[in-house]
């Protein structure tokens, strides 16, 4: 009973040290994180062009996360976390050790995100029997055609080989703890298929996920972005596309939901893609020290008095609310 009291404890005191702050202005806080995302590998077998992985835009290293550096990790945060997400940048299943990251969670909720290769019969009893809370499958498309206009190298057939691979393993074990999701970004040459997915999904019995598409290159946006307006995060403002986020000096993720890279690098969250505001290194530092250090508090201020001025935030969704 005791480690739900401090999760549940350190919830309370975390949420309450973010709204403190956005009210006073004052980036202290208290508690430790309630999720992280790790990054087990930044390595993608697909080519998607919005990306950074896929696109060949991202400026750092490659590499694939030591299970030495993660397990320092759970030590340490352990007592708090309410939930881990094991991917970030590229795709997680890639990695040589993938399923020891899911055994080292120690019973905290885990989500993984998959592309869907590597959905094999094999892996799929492997993943069902793992502990694994929450299974994530992109899926862009009902056919080949509309799923590889942005899943690069990808094949639609594969994909739902290991939709229906997952499926079978759960049937053969039904007290697993394991749920599934598809997920569908939706953008231009895919919205029309809107209704075809969610028919596809119903006949798997699997839960539809519509997600808002982040665009990297400003060239391309009218390419991608939904003609379907109330799917889109940006609309047209002086001639340009704009975020429709209207981005106010407040962001829970750096005081709940850090993001670590696969080389240890503590950076405020998952659209940090290029670790460009790296807040420390795990191989020098505790997280608790990063976590309370000086390049984070002045992060979190910067936050609260000119989010908008911060490069990565101004193609960032928390706060704003798409309707689907």
């Amino acid at each position: 009973m005791k480690q739900p009291f401090i999760r549940a404890s350190n919830l309370l005191v975390s949420g309450f040290s973010y709204l403190r702050s956005t009210v006073s202005g004052n980036p202290s806080v208290a508690g430790m994180p309630v999720a992280i995302s790790a990054e087990l590998t930044n390595h993608c077998n697909l080519k998607c062009p919005e990306c950074a992985s896929g696109s060949g835009l991202m400026k750092r290293e490659r590499g694939f996360m030591n299970i030495s550096l993660f397990e320092k990790v759970i030590d340490e945060l352990e007592p708090y976390l309410l939930n881990i997400n094991l991917y970030f940048q590229g795709e997680p299943m890639l990695h040589p050790r993938f399923y020891s990251f899911i055994e080292g969670n120690r019973g905290i909720h885990t989500e993984v995100s998959t592309n869907g290769h590597f959905l094999t019969p094999e892996n799929s009893e492997k993943l069902v029997e793992s502990g694994l809370s929450k299974l994530i499958i992109s899926l862009d498309g009902a056919d080949q055609e509309t799923y590889s206009a942005y899943r690069r190298n990808g094949n639609f057939e594969t994909v739902i080989s290991g939709i229906k691979a997952v499926i079978e393993a759960k049937k053969k074990r039904p007290n697993s703890s394991l749920s599934t999701e598809i997920q569908l970004l939706v953008n231009r040459q895919n919205e029309k298929q809107i209704g075809a997915m969610r028919k596809l999904a119903a006949n798997m019995n699997i839960p539809l996920r519509l997600k808002s598409m982040q665009i990297l290159g400003k060239d391309s946006i009218d390419w991608w972005s939904p003609s379907q307006k109330n799917f889109s995060r940006y609309h047209l403002k002086s001639g340009k596309f704009v975020l429709k986020n209207s981005l106010p000096n407040r962001c829970s993720r750096a005081w709940l939901n850090p993001a670590i890279t696969w080389d240890g690098k503590v950076v405020p969250c998952c659209f940090d893609k290029d670790a460009e505001y790296i807040m420390g290194d795990l191989n020098n530092d505790s997280f608790r020290d990063i976590w309370n250090g000086t390049k984070y508090r002045l992060f979190r201020k910067s936050i609260l008095t000119g989010r908008h001025m911060i490069e990565m935030c101004r193609n960032c969704t928390s706060g704003l609310n798409l309707k689907y």
